[in-house]
């Protein structure tokens, strides 16, 4: 019988990626409706019991000094906010590009934290990125002998515009998956690109944590943004839930509340976003 009980509820954006900059019609991208929808999802965050609020990137399409009116709107937010950067945060100018995650109060470019038995994940997918690093890193380089062998063997993802993991993360993230095992844990992943199913806007090393996720078992659900139109995939015992971009369209918003109930994830969607019930098999 379900459990009526969530173990913890909060809310989700994807990508308002705000910017004072006429709309984008081929795309459908209002950059400057953003803000007006933030405000609006905010208010009813700010009406709900919710543990904390987190944005899945994007919140600027580009340029350092518009992380201000993005992060003003956040001021008035009544929970927790976590951010993490998508790639177009790192659309700055070379110098603020240090910047952009303590510009968004994070702890470390990928860190997890515990609330109410279960371990959030935030994982870090522009590390390796042609965006966020400089020229001359060695992150900058090995993104780039990346890039190359992906369009060599013909990945759909081979595109300039999504970003991948490196080693010393990978192994990081393995550790905090056998960590939160060995705490009786279950696991929630967020991060900006989508990895399941197949698809151009994945991690470039999204087969790798899709199996990762499947070896290690207790990994619920793995939330991203970055696609704009969404997608739902499941795989192994993980959910891979990709959130609607808030970007999109002139008057419709986008944002949901998830749930986590001991036996299913619920996605109360608001606006564009689907309401959904995935039932755990973990």
């Amino acid at each position: 019988m379900p459990s009526d009980s969530p173990l913890i509820r909060f809310g989700v954006i994807a990508d308002p990626q705000y910017a004072p900059l006429p709309p984008n019609p081929a795309l459908n991208r209002h950059f400057e409706k953003s803000l007006g929808k933030l405000d609006e999802a905010i208010g009813v965050f700010n009406a709900h019991d919710l543990a904390f609020v987190v944005t899945l990137g994007d919140l600027v399409d580009r340029g350092y000094e518009n992380f201000d009116a993005v992060l003003t709107r956040y001021e008035r937010l009544t929970h927790e906010s976590i951010l993490l950067p998508g790639n177009h945060d790192f659309l700055v100018a070379p110098e603020q590009l240090p910047e952009v995650h303590r510009r968004l109060s994070m702890p470390a470019p990928y860190h997890h934290f515990s609330r109410n038995g279960l371990r959030f994940v935030v994982i870090d997918g522009s590390e390796e990125s042609l965006f966020a690093a400089l020229e001359g890193d060695p992150r900058r380089a090995r993104a780039e002998a990346r890039l190359a062998a992906l369009e060599a063997a013909g990945s759909l993802n081979a595109q300039t515009w999504n970003g991948g993991i490196g080693e010393a993360q990978f192994a990081w993230l393995s550790g905090v998956l056998v960590d939160a095992a060995a705490a009786g844990e279950k696991v929630v992943v967020l991060g900006h690109y989508p990895l399941y199913p197949d698809n151009a806007h994945n991690l470039w090393d999204w087969q790798a944590l899709v199996d990762l996720f499947d070896r290690s078992g207790n990994v619920l659900a793995y939330l991203c943004g970055h696609n704009h139109i969404g997608n739902l995939g499941h795989h192994g015992s993980t959910w891979y839930v990709n959130f609607t971009g808030m970007v999109d369209t002139e008057t419709e918003n986008t944002f949901a509340i998830a749930e986590i109930f001991p036996d299913r994830l619920e996605i109360t969607g608001f606006g564009r976003e689907e309401s959904r019930a995935l039932p755990f098999d973990i």
